[in-house]
């Protein structure tokens, strides 16, 4: 498997609703970050299915090293 690219050297703040699903970027191509566009096909990557519970600012991981996938553990400032 290839290394994503690089999206974002910061987080990427998203006013989210409770309930709603969102597909979050893993390989870094798409022109909709931080939310997949399916770039992605014809690699090995896929997109991460998140749905939060509460409505809210959060904040996901634009650098794509995050362990905490899909939001932002400042993996981007290591």
């Amino acid at each position: 498997m290839s290394d994503a690219i690089r999206a974002s050297e910061t987080p990427i703040d998203v006013e989210v609703e409770a309930g709603k699903s969102y597909f979050w970027c893993s390989c870094g191509q798409s022109k909709s970050q931080p939310f997949c566009d399916g770039s992605h096909k014809g690699t090995d990557f896929t997109p991460v299915k998140f749905v939060p519970e509460d409505s809210k600012k959060m904040y996901f991981c634009g650098c794509k090293a995050t362990a905490s996938r899909p939001l932002c553990d400042g993996s981007h400032s290591k």
